[in-house]
C-alpha cells in the first residue's frame, strides 16, 4: 500500500462520522446556497491543518492543553446555540425552503463555515493530533504522500456530500420536507451540544 493510498483511507475514516460540520454542508447544499464556497473552506482548513500536524506535531502537543480544549468546547457551544436560535426563528416565522437559499449572504455563509471548522476541538484531534501522531515516525517524502492522500480524501468527501446535497434538494424542495430537515437538523445539534457539554465537564474535571 502507497503512502497516498494510507493517508487516502485514514482521512476517509476519520471524516466518515457525522458531525455538526458535515451536517452543515449538507444543508448547504440543500438549500443550493454557496455549495463550492463550503466544500473549497473545509478541505482548505483540513489540508492546512493535516499538514500543521504532520510537521510541526511535537509543537502542537504542547500546546494544545485541557484549557485551550475546554475554551474551544465552550466556544462551540456558543456558535451552535446562536445556530439553533437561527433555526427556531425559521420555524417560527415558516421560512420556505426557497427563501432559505437566499437568506444568507457570502460572508454569513463564509463566517458560519469557519466556525464550525475551527471552533471544533475535534477536528484539531483528527487532524494534527491522531495524523501527526500516526506519521511521526515517516520520512519527509512519505509524510507528503501521506498529507496529500489524507487531504484528498478530505476534499473528495466534503465535495460529494454538498454536491449530493445539492442534487437532491431538487426532488425535497417542499416546505413540509424542508421544515422536517429543520427539525432533525435542530435536534442533531442540541444533542451535539449536551455531548460537548459532557466532554467539558470531563475536562474539567481532569484539570
Amino acid at each position: 500500500m502507497t503512502y497516498f493510498s494510507l493517508g487516502f483511507l485514514t482521512g476517509l475514516s476519520l471524516i466518515l462520522a457525522i458531525g455538526a460540520q458535515n451536517i452543515f454542508v449538507i444543508e448547504q447544499g440543500l438549500k443550493k446556497q454557496y455549495v463550492f464556497l463550503v466544500c473549497f473552506i473545509c478541505s482548505i482548513s483540513d489540508l492546512i491543518l493535516i499538514f500543521f500536524g504532520i510537521f510541526i506535531f511535537s509543537i502542537f502537543q504542547n500546546f494544545f492543553t485541557l484549557s485551550i480544549e475546554m475554551i474551544l468546547n465552550i466556544l462551540l457551544i456558543l456558535f451552535l446555540l446562536n445556530f439553533i436560535k437561527n433555526k427556531w426563528k425559521e420555524k417560527i416565522h415558516h421560512t420556505s425552503f426557497s427563501n432559505q437559499k437566499i437568506s444568507n449572504t457570502r460572508m454569513d455563509i463564509f463566517l458560519k463555515t469557519l466556525g464550525f471548522t475551527y471552533l471544533n476541538p475535534h477536528v484539531y484531534s483528527d487532524t494534527i493530533f491522531f495524523i501527526g501522531n500516526f506519521s511521526k515516525n515517516f520520512e519527509f517524502l512519505q509524510k507528503m504522500y501521506f498529507g496529500i492522500g489524507t487531504s484528498f480524501a478530505s476534499l473528495t468527501f466534503f465535495f460529494l456530500i454538498g454536491y449530493l446535497a445539492n442534487y437532491f434538494s431538487n426532488f425535497l424542495n417542499s416546505d413540509k420536507i424542508w421544515k422536517i430537515i429543520n427539525n432533525f437538523i435542530i435536534v442533531f445539534m442540541t444533542s451535539f451540544i449536551i455531548l460537548i457539554l459532557i466532554d467539558t465537564f470531563n475536562l474539567f474535571l481532569k484539570i
